[in-house]
């Protein structure tokens, strides 16, 4: 699919991915990238042992129009840049990342991979060439850091040793030029092509118990299991026999159940003081894995966000793949108001849930609608939040909303619902009026 100016409602959804450029391939610091922000505390000091994981960075080149190429190979732009067919070190998720943040992508993106296990080349695919829409919010550490990169989405690939890329120049929106023909807009500089090996799947560990999530998650859990709906108020503090709105706790695979390296992330936390909504995301990486990849899916993500966008951690607070699973995103505390970086603009009293997936054109899964349900029935009842409901936010600033505007929402809202954006897809929007239902349901309202 391609994705539009940031000023245009084509924009598309997705994490973007990058590594620092300084290192060599498949090498890559530890250090944070920026200091904490405001309302941030210390991390637990035990945690979780690290999982191997790695990113190749490779620079772009100008690719020459007059080059050879096989039948049916597209045409080589002037000004597009790439690298020609080439072996290299096994990956699964794959992107393209720029130096400046604030500079769009106003072409093209395409690759080709080749399989480890057949040893065939795929077709070319489009990678998603967004930008703006994922980040911190202006005007917090996370995003000012000097290590945030501009990015397009990753894609998951599979398990690849072969890859060949191409970016081309697009044309510049035109709307009011009366037709005017204009130059293609060049490319950003710095242009570099990731290749994300999110690592091996971590060990089966016993689940644990009822009671304490947070610290549970803390101590090594690889999932918090489903509450009932006296179990979870109990948890909450509420005495028998209340009834708060609060939909039971659903299973929760824990950032140890799907192999989260916390050696990468930033190691303090950042909250903010409430949940007032949800935003429902895609990833945009593809509908092409199974619910047992599911967690390699989102290690690349998480070391896309980090390695390569130069994030504090991953980006959203939770992830749904398509069997319906739910998993612990952002670190600081399943239960708590944690502050991520998923909606620009609207990161600050809100929570980001991705689900893993392409949606423009393709139906969600009905067990992925059901998670997302399930999830905010339970999240946005710890905070008494109403999913059929109506909340004000204050826009910290978007390409839809400027910043101080205050906004009426849904409390269960889509990406596109606060930035001009495509994201969460066509066809995954749609169904958030019957998330919204479910969820209010769930509650017992």
């Amino acid at each position: 699919m391609r994705a539009f100016i940031a000023s245009s409602i084509g924009v598309t959804c997705a994490a973007a991915l990058a590594l620092p450029l300084a290192a060599p391939a498949g090498a890559a610091s530890d250090t944070p990238a920026h200091s904490t922000t405001t309302g941030s505390v210390p991390a637990e000091a035990s945690e979780p042992a690290a999982l191997a994981g790695s990113t190749q960075s490779l620079a772009l080149s100008p690719l020459s129009t007059a080059s050879a190429r096989a039948p049916g190979e597209p045409v080589p732009v002037a000004g597009g840049q790439g690298l020609t067919e080439r072996d290299v070190h096994p990956f699964s998720m794959v992107g393209v990342v720029w130096d400046d943040v604030d500079t769009e992508l106003h072409g093209t993106a395409q690759v080709r991979t080749r399989s480890t296990g057949t040893g065939r080349w795929s077709g070319w695919q489009d990678l998603e060439t967004h930008n703006a829409e994922h980040s911190a919010d202006p005007g917090t550490a996370e995003r000012a850091s000097s290590a945030v990169r501009g990015a397009t989405a990753p894609l998951w690939v599979g398990a690849s040793d072969g890859v060949e890329v191409r970016v081309d120049p697009g044309a510049p929106d035109t709307a009011g030029s009366r037709g005017a023909s204009a130059a293609p807009v060049p490319l950003p500089a710095g242009l570099h092509l990731e290749l994300v090996d999110p690592g091996e799947d971590p060990q089966e560990l016993p689940a644990t118990g009822a009671a304490g999530a947070d610290r549970a998650a803390v101590q090594g859990a690889t999932a918090l299991p489903a509450l009932s709906r006296s179990a979870t108020d109990a948890a909450a503090g509420y005495a028998p026999g209340a009834k708060p709105y609060i939909g039971p706790r659903p299973r929760i695979i824990t950032r140890k159940g799907w192999g989260a390296d916390e050696k990468i992330r930033e190691k303090a936390f950042a909250y903010t003081n409430t949940v007032k909504a949800a935003f429902v995301h895609h990833s945009a990486t593809g509908n092409n894995y199974s619910c047992s990849q599911a967690p390699s899916v989102l290690r690349g993500i998480y070391r896309y966000h980090v390695k390569s966008n130069g994030w504090r951690d991953i980006g959203y607070n939770f992830a749904v793949d398509k069997c319906g699973n739910i998993y612990e995103g952002r670190a600081g505390g399943v239960t708590k108001a944690v502050m991520g970086a998923h909606t620009l603009g609207f990161n600050t009293n809100t929570m980001g849930i991705v689900v893993l997936g392409s949606f423009s054109g393709t139906n969600p899964p009905a067990a992925s609608v059901n998670a997302v349900a399930k999830l905010t029935a339970w999240k946005l009842g710890l905070f008494k939040a109403n999913p059929k409901g109506k909340v004000t936010l204050v826009s910290g600033g978007s390409n839809k909303y400027k910043k101080g505007k205050k906004v009426k929402l849904n409390v269960i809202s889509g990406h596109r619902d606060g930035f001009a954006t495509e994201c969460p897809g066509a066809r995954l929007y749609k169904k958030l009026g019957t998330a919204r239902t479910s969820s209010a349901r769930l509650q017992g309202r």
